[in-house]
């Protein structure tokens, strides 16, 4: 998988565009700066965004072309980023870190999707927030992104059992177009979770 998505990102045109995603946006504007884990965060695209809000950004991915093309992005938009060249098992997740993590389509095999979740969970602050956007299961149906395994995709129920130590703040599916660069465009079959860590 390493090498599909090096190539992928290899393309010069950022393959998700340069502006975070929507949702993502809309969350992050409700909370006070803190520190921020964006796991699996691509070209840097919410990293950078995030950063020029003030945020403290820790932010990863296994995919050296990705990584390159965040610092790029993040030095033509003049901010600072930390983003480690890592994989989801092999970060070091620091506990009760974070005021904040976004999961942006983040779409891991289900033998290790629930132990990560529970790591990011743990790098949570009392209070911290998780927001997290990915496909539903019926986006199998649709050719506008995510995986072709319905495993890798997402139910409600998934979420809500993968997230249960948290608060659910909101949960729900929707369809909604995208028009995130040449991989998410058009409509799509996505799920939105906000959860809190008890104070």
């Amino acid at each position: 998988m390493r090498e599909i998505w090096n190539e992928r990102y290899a393309s010069p045109d950022f393959i998700y565009g340069t502006e975070p995603n929507e949702f993502f946006k809309e969350q992050i504007l409700k909370l006070s700066p803190g520190k921020l884990l964006l796991p699996g965060e691509g070209e840097g695209r919410n990293a950078v965004y995030a950063a020029s809000l003030g945020w403290q950004v820790d932010a990863f991915d296994y995919s050296e072309q990705a990584v390159g093309k965040a610092h790029t992005l993040a030095k033509q938009k003049n901010v600072n980023i930390h983003y480690a060249l890592s994989s989801f098992e092999d970060y070091r997740y620091p506990v009760k870190h974070y005021d904040a993590a976004g999961l942006i389509y983040i779409h891991m095999p289900p033998d290790i999707r629930q132990s990560i979740h529970r790591k990011i969970i743990r790098s949570l602050k009392p209070g911290g927030i998780i927001m997290l956007e990915a496909f539903h299961k019926e986006q199998i149906n649709y050719t506008t992104g995510g995986p072709k395994d319905i495993d890798m995709l997402y139910s409600e129920n998934e979420v809500a059992e993968d997230f249960k130590e948290l608060n659910i703040v909101s949960l729900g599916k929707m369809k909604t177009p995208l028009q995130e660069g040449i991989l998410h465009a058009g409509h799509a079959v996505v799920i939105r979770f906000v959860g809190k860590v008890a104070s």
